[in-house]
């Protein structure tokens, strides 16, 4: 397969799922309600997303890089907000 398509793939996938969570951040960060957001799973997977990043440094893998730190932010913020608020 195409190097330049598979890169696409990556970026198209990288930009959906770190998107995904900017209504959730968003939502945590003005009401400040956390209440339904579950402190296991979020800190499971603030830890897979460290990992992830880990991954795509070590691979020097720019769309898993630039994807993992954004989620890794909005993540542990409201893994944060959780710990604080919830």
């Amino acid at each position: 397969m195409n190097a330049g398509l598979i890169d696409l793939i990556g970026s198209v996938a990288a930009v959906l799922t770190t998107a995904s969570f900017i209504p959730q951040a968003w939502h945590s960060f003005k009401t400040r309600d956390v209440s339904g957001i579950s402190l296991g799973m979020y800190s499971v997977f603030t830890v897979g997303v460290a990992l992830w990043l880990l991954y795509g440094i070590l691979l020097l893998a720019w769309p898993l890089i630039i994807a993992n730190s954004i989620t890794l932010a909005l993540a542990a913020t409201i893994l944060g907000m959780k710990l604080r608020f919830g």
